[in-house]
């Protein structure tokens, strides 16, 4: 019979888990807990490192551990840490015995690995260590004579290539840290900024996951309820072990909801690759490029059981993730047929420590047949960043706005569908991929394009980890259905002088002289025939873009192209709003805008993706269903209705609730 096992900071780790009688520790619930069972866990903070010991049997037969209702739980990455003794002005110092930290010194790892830009080689780096104030995390600077003085940054150390990179919270940044490691304690060295950590709650980062196991294929567990913060969790990017605060490690089935995650060194929720196919091999040995070495652990992880019986197949869902280094949510390959919902992501990489490339609320490698739907992502560097085999994807029903970047897909074949979101940032979406669907969606900022023809990737059998082929990148093979774009200014979108590759603009006049037909398409190709060998004459030719349906304002353009393209004069404005936990979407649009639109689309709608060969569809096989609203109305097939993503959108003023 399934047991209910309770955890308490009264408790003991020598009695039997009643609610009488209960474990002090939910390590001591893990060694004990079987399929079926339940860990119930009662309010108070606990600083542990919970590692399951088991999985569930299956999705009826899992292991759950929860929060008790109403109950605060919080569980940590850090201890507490006492003894500071003044040095000069406001700054104090603390010497640690290394004991405290075991095998793992986090004031000792640095932040490194593949895909990770230093200012140069031989640069210092950043550790993986964290200093807290009444919960605030300070700064790392490199030099103990930085401490006293630390400059107020305005401005990130690393930027982005096109993008001007501003910290959230210039003032923050004077409440720094440094730390030298010793034999047997490390020293750490806080400015306080007046604040006397004798009377303050002060922690560091001790562990590297709050509740993260060490074996794989611990399946169908259930983790609810809890606050989970300060963990000391490394860079994780694709060709690397991906350990984060949280996460399943290489499994299936697991559900994490209902939670709130914060400050995670790099990535809050990891549900990705594990380090037998490969470990920062591209940093290490620097014998291969870190693009090879990727595309090598997708046939790796073939080998040990890549598949939809093993892995992937999470469940994300009402989660606050915020305040993280790296990521909200990051995974490769292990993320496959998983669904993130209803999760609010937000203050993702804007401490601006490091810089790299693998940064964003939402990063997903190869998410085959994930589901994002109806999330908010706010104040992020990048909101959600789909890369390498974005096939089957669905990005539905969220509300995008203030990052500086909204959505990116990148050398990625298709199908994938993003439909009724609203994009709501000056840079809306950019695509170094082909094979999207873009449908009723409301797109605010500047769109940008891209061929990739010197990093072939995979493409699948559909709604399968087998692998089918690869191909470059010619970009374009899109389909724009009833979208709604929004002009406005490049440069508030960009950094002055940025090195734009593809020139961004609002709305689809990026795409000018593309055929809008497969047939007109196959004609380019073969008056090119005649000229060029049987590989050459394809890259010469633009791939199709769809078009019907959509409508442009505030300047926004259609492509050449477009056969019925409604193009609105007149004042356009959308502005989001927040109101405590709720949002709202105030718009005022022009005359005109109630007669432009348009019926329900499905995947039977949508033309074929050319290289995989494949259809917009549903993850059993069926035509995709593309009939809610963003704020969940259900369109009724046979009628029409706005374009864009609301359903009560019209002309003239409207605000509208969409979180």
């Amino acid at each position: 019979m399934p047991s209910a096992l309770h955890v308490a900071t009264t408790g003991s780790d020598s009695w039997e888990g009643s609610p009488e009688r209960p474990l002090r520790t939910i390590n001591r619930a893990a060694e004990l807990a079987r399929a079926g069972d339940t860990v119930t866990v009662h309010a108070g903070v606990y600083r542990e490192w919970v590692r399951p010991r088991r999985g569930g049997l299956s999705d009826r037969r899992r292991i759950t551990y929860q929060a008790a209702p109403g109950e605060n739980v919080v569980i940590t990455g850090s201890e507490q840490v006492t003894g500071w003794e003044p040095v000069e002005g406001t700054v104090w110092s603390a010497s640690v015995p290394n004991a405290l930290f075991g095998s793992f010194n986090p004031f000792a790892e640095p932040v490194d690995g593949d895909w990770l830009v230093h200012a140069a080689k031989d640069a210092p780096r950043k550790h993986l260590g964290d200093v807290y104030l009444n919960g605030k995390s300070f700064y790392e600077v490199l030099t103990l004579g930085e401490v006293s003085d630390p400059p107020r940054r305005t401005e990130a150390l690393d930027q982005w290539t096109e993008l001007p990179d501003h910290v959230r919270d210039p003032e923050r940044t004077r409440y720094v840290w440094y730390a030298e490691v010793g034999a047997d304690s490390t020293t750490i060295w806080a400015n306080f900024q007046g604040a006397d950590p004798r009377d303050e709650l002060v922690e560091i980062n001790v562990r590297r996951s709050v509740f993260y196991p060490t074996e794989h294929h611990l399946n169908y567990i259930t983790v609810r309820g809890f606050e989970l913060a300060q963990a000391a969790c490394p860079w994780v990017p694709p060709t690397a072990d991906q350990p984060g605060l949280i996460g399943p490690n290489w499994a299936k089935g697991w559900i994490i909801e209902d939670n709130d995650i914060h400050d995670a060194k790099c990535s809050a929720i990891a549900i990705g690759k594990e380090a037998s196919t490969g470990h920062n091999f591209a940093t290490s040995r620097g014998d291969k490029p870190g693009y090879q070495y990727q595309l090598e652990s997708v046939f790796s992880a073939r080998q040990i059981g890549w598949d939809a019986e093993h892995i992937g197949s999470h469940v994300i869902r009402r989660n606050t993730i915020h305040d993280c280094g790296q990521n909200a949510i990051v995974g490769h390959l292990g993320c496959v047929f998983s669904t993130i919902e209803d999760n609010h992501i937000f203050n993702i990489a804007l401490k601006r420590e490091f810089y790299g490339y693998e940064i964003g609320g939402i990063k997903l490698h190869a998410p085959i047949d994930v589901v994002i739907r109806h999330n908010r992502i706010h104040d992020c560097t990048l909101g959600t960043w789909l890369d390498w085999q974005a096939q089957g994807v669905r990005v539905t029903r969220n509300v995008f706005y203030n990052n500086n970047r909204d959505l990116f897909v990148e050398v990625s074949h298709g199908p994938y569908l993003v439909d009724h979101n609203v994009l709501g940032s000056a840079v809306s979406f950019e695509s170094f991929s082909q094979g999207g669907a873009f449908v009723n969606n409301l797109l605010c900022g500047t769109l940008q394009w891209r061929p990739v023809m010197d990093r072939p990737t995979p493409y699948h059998v559909p709604h399968s980890t087998e692998v089918a082929g690869y191909a470059q990148i010619y970009g374009a093979d899109d389909r724009y259905v009833g979208n709604v774009f929004l002009g406005g200014d490049v440069d508030r979108a960009y950094a002055p002088g940025a090195r734009f590759r593809g020139a961004p603009g609002h709305g689809l006049e990026i795409f000018q002289g593309h055929p809008t037909t497969f047939d007109e398409y196959l004609e380019l190709i073969e008056q090119q025939s005649n000229d060029h060998g049987e590989h050459e004459r394809f890259p010469g030719v633009k791939q199709p873009v769809y078009t019907r349906g959509n409508v442009y304002a505030a300047g926004a353009r259609p492509s050449d192209r477009e056969p019925d393209a409604t193009v609105l004069d007149g004042t356009a404005e959308v502005v989001i709003e927040e109101e405590g936990d709720e949002v709202y979407l105030r718009a005022q649009l022009p005359e005109g805008f109630d007669d432009a639109r348009v019926g329900v689309v499905t995947g039977r709608d949508l033309e074929r993706v050319r290289f995989v060969d494949a259809e917009f569809e549903e993850r059993d096989g069926s035509p995709a269903v593309i009939d809610r609203d963003l704020t969940g109305v259900r369109k009724e097939d046979g009628q029409q209705y706005p374009a864009g993503p609301l359903t009560a959108l019209h002309a003239g003023a409207t605000r509208i609730r969409v979180w």
